[in-house]
């Protein structure tokens, strides 16, 4: 709930796609009342595919721009 608002603020913000972005999503995520499992191991795959998700709205925002 609320992925493409935080992928949104993120690119507003100028976030780069690292790690610390991937944390940053998580816990706006959280904020939201999204479910986040508390396990590190999944927490990182969850991370992971977020990182991965941003980087596709950046992409995205790239080919509108042209």
């Amino acid at each position: 709930m609320g992925l493409v608002e935080t992928l949104a603020e993120l690119y507003a913000e100028g976030r780069p796609v690292n790690e610390a972005t991937a944390e940053e999503i998580l816990g706006r995520l959280e904020a939201k009342k999204n479910y986040i499992p508390s396990s590190d191991r999944v927490r990182k795959e969850f991370a992971y595919v977020l990182l991965k998700e941003y980087r596709g709205y950046l992409a995205g925002r790239t080919e509108n721009k042209k």
